[in-house]
């Protein structure tokens, strides 16, 4: 919390820089009521208020800033793993008041004067990212390394290069109000909005904001080749997708690595797929040594990271990140390298947002592993293709959502899911502007 704020105010101090061509640090209608907001018509909205503290408030109305700005009535939204990363101010420059979520769906209710492609009642879906549609990165469909729409000095200086602005995911990445709200602003509207066809429900068109690209991504990034074996770390949903898709790709096994009931999960929804429970292992044994038994001695061709790199599993790690000594444990990709085969391909997609120690660089020379960082998913990349598959019925994100629940819930759903309770895997938030639910779609959980 202490570093969080602290990056924020040396932000502050030392001033942004002039590429981005949209507004930056609108995180909440209220900052400026008469400026960005409506206060004559208020809206709810999931509000930071400080670490582990997550709430469902009411906010302005967000109008419309910017020529090329379209207000979205929210009809669908849901909760990241990414999102948790937030919840424990991971994420450097969250101040108090910030709108959450950067997965969601609605209906145009109102267009800026620049706006060509969109119009009131148009059913869309938001991309997580906000991209420019002109600069280096866009013109190849990279939307999320945009070089215009992400003015933080700090965030520049520490990644070395610039990436895109985020919807609700702190003022790192731009300070945009997010949308697990009633109303969202999204700017640049005709770059970062997918309508939806009617054959596609908000129930599975949502999650084409995130969750499905980023899966793929993962798997088509790191190099899925038929036949391989496929180790995936995390069986939350990015897991699942990418356990669906690496079979899609060709992989002839899928082994999912996780200790909780997400295990049990997965080989409900996929059979195929097999899966290694880390808690169970006996005392002497590994991961990398349980998967080099499961794969003939050699190891997998093929692992992909879907957990995030906040998570220690060893007290030197917890210790060393709770006194700043690093941001991001490096366990997790020590076991990926250790694992695979000699010239194995390692895929990283989980969130890891700066240093990490004790990293096994000699293995990864030694043994010729392809280390890839997947990046934030270029959604824009990937999603009419996906939206395509849908369509088809090749993949059917319907299959990782647990609960559906209502925008006032919010933020007990924040905690729930944080504890891996009631069997939480992915949701689907309702609003008031939501059409009723798709076939398929579970029914309403009320907290």
């Amino acid at each position: 919390m202490a570093v969080s704020q602290a990056a924020a105010l040396v932000e502050k101090l030392v001033g942004h820089d002039d590429n981005s061509i949209t507004q930056q640090d609108i995180s909440n209608p209220a900052q400026d009521r008469a400026k960005y907001g409506d206060p004559d018509h208020p809206m709810k909205a999931l509000v930071w208020q400080g670490k582990n503290k997550v709430e469902v408030v009411e906010t302005p109305r967000p109008k419309v800033v910017e020529p090329g700005d379209v207000i979205l009535n929210i009809t669908g939204s849901t909760v990241c793993g990414s999102d948790l990363h937030l919840l424990h101010g991971v994420i450097v420059e969250m101040e108090k008041g910030d709108i959450l979520g950067h997965e969601f769906c609605g209906v145009v209710d109102e267009v800026g004067p620049d706006v060509k492609t969109l119009k009131k009642g148009d059913r869309v879906v938001a991309s997580f990212q906000i991209a420019c549609g002109d600069c280096y990165y866009c013109k190849q469909s990279l939307s999320s390394q945009c070089e215009k729409t992400n003015s933080n000095t700090i965030a520049n200086a520490m990644l070395g290069a610039r990436t895109a602005g985020i919807f609700g995911y702190s003022h790192f990445t731009g300070g945009f109000a997010g949308g697990q709200a009633e109303a969202v602003r999204v700017p640049l509207g005709d770059v970062n909005l997918l309508k939806l066809p009617d054959d596609v429900p908000d129930e599975k068109g949502l999650y084409l904001s995130d969750v499905v690209c980023t899966s793929w991504n993962c798997c088509v990034d790191t190099g899925i080749n038929k036949g391989d074996v496929v180790a995936i770390w995390g069986a939350g949903p990015i897991g699942q997708m990418c356990v669906d898709f690496a079979f899609l790709l060709g992989a002839q096994r899928v082994i999912a690595i996780d200790n909780n009931w997400r295990l049990e999960w997965i080989k409900q929804k996929c059979p195929k797929a097999e899966t290694l429970d880390y808690s169970a292992l006996p005392r002497g044994e590994s991961v990398t040594s349980k998967l080099k038994e499961m794969t003939g001695g050699r190891g997998p061709d093929v692992a992909l990271e879907c957990v995030a790199g906040e998570y220690a599993k060893g007290w030197a790690h917890y210790f060393e990140m709770m006194l700043g000594m690093e941001t991001d444990t490096s366990e997790i990709v020590n076991e990926m390298i250790t694992s695979v085969r000699n010239y194995g391909r390692c895929g990283i997609t989980g969130v890891y947002v700066g240093f990490t120690n004790h990293f096994n660089i000699g293995s990864l020379m030694e043994r010729g592993i392809r280390l890839i960082g997947n990046g934030q998913a270029p959604v824009h990349k990937y999603w009419h293709e996906l939206l395509t598959m849908i369509q088809e019925g090749k993949i059917d994100p319907l299959k990782m959502v647990s609960h559906r629940v209502r925008v006032e819930d919010l933020d007990k759903v924040y905690y729930k899911f944080d504890k891996k309770e009631d069997g939480m895997q992915k949701v689907f938030v309702q609003t008031k502007y939501s059409a009723p639910p798709c076939e398929g779609s579970p029914p309403l959980t009320t907290y």
